[in-house]
């Protein structure tokens, strides 16, 4: 699961797609806020909002994703940009 700043949607894209990841839902326009990130509500007061990636992939296409997110963070500063990595015990199949 990806949390970011809309504002560094094609970044993330960029990541998750030259990881070759084939499954993935994005939830935009989000209200987040972070310890290392400003607020974002989407208003005049705290502008901005957030998008939210799920990825379903093997471990070594997370893996690269991490590594990405890591290198974006590092080029961004305080913008907010996180990673989180879960199990994934089964998917449905038609």
């Amino acid at each position: 699961m990806l949390t970011y700043s809309e504002a560094v949607d094609i970044e993330i894209m960029e990541i998750v797609n030259g990881c070759d990841v084939q499954n993935y839902s994005k939830i935009t326009r989000t209200y987040g806020k972070g310890t290392t990130s400003s607020t974002h509500l989407g208003n005049t007061v705290w502008p901005g909002l957030n998008n939210i990636l799920y990825v379903a992939c093997e471990d070594t296409q997370a893996d690269q994703i991490v590594i990405g997110v890591n290198k974006l963070r590092k080029s961004l500063g305080k913008e907010g940009v996180k990673a989180f990595v879960m199990p994934l015990d089964q998917i449905t199949k038609s």
